[in-house]
């Protein structure tokens, strides 16, 4: 059975470090947001038409194709207001057809500590979001967007556990 670990959570709550930790102990696929954010994003602005539609479809062909193929992975995912509505659903749906199941696990931090990591270095390997001015921006653009995903199946408050803990208790959670 194909199972989706869907990680979502804000900017640098810890989701692909989280995800690699997992990765490395289940031998799960990691198949994390910046693949297609960053190749699309090559072409076309991000948030325009054509960038929204194809990284949609990338994510959406990707994770059906593991899905049918019974190949489980483990999927980041930052809410945001480009993303369409009901996306995280018609991902489940997806995997659901093929027989396979969605865990959706929610990150949270504290927004000051969210600030703190995120002009951190090492996010600047993926292009990844370091200004703390637009971070605040986003949060006042789409401050309902993490409530508008589904509800999490587990949740951790990545501020007061470590990552290779999180992964942890990630793992005994769909192993129960």
């Amino acid at each position: 059975m194909m199972r989706l670990v869907f990680i979502y959570g804000p900017a640098a709550s810890g989701k692909l470090t989280i995800a690699r930790e997992l990765a490395e102990r289940t031998g799960m696929a990691l198949f994390h947001n910046h693949l297609i954010v960053d190749a699309v994003g090559a072409v076309f602005p991000f948030g325009s038409e054509p960038f929204v539609r194809l990284r949609e479809s990338f994510w959406t062909d990707v994770i059906g194709e593991a899905a049918a193929a019974g190949r489980s992975l483990i999927f980041t995912f930052a809410p945001e207001p480009t993303v369409t509505p009901g996306f995280a659903e018609r991902i489940a749906g997806l995997v659901r057809a093929s027989g396979g199941e969605t865990t959706f696990v929610a990150l949270s931090l504290p927004r000051d500590e969210q600030e703190r990591r995120l002009v951190a270095a090492d996010r600047a390997l993926f292009g990844k979001l370091r200004s703390v001015e637009l971070l605040r921006e986003l949060h006042d653009a789409c401050a309902d967007c993490t409530a508008a995903m589904p509800g999490p199946d587990f949740a951790i408050d990545t501020a007061s556990v470590t990552p290779s803990a999180a992964a942890d208790a990630i793992i005994a959670h769909i192993e129960a």
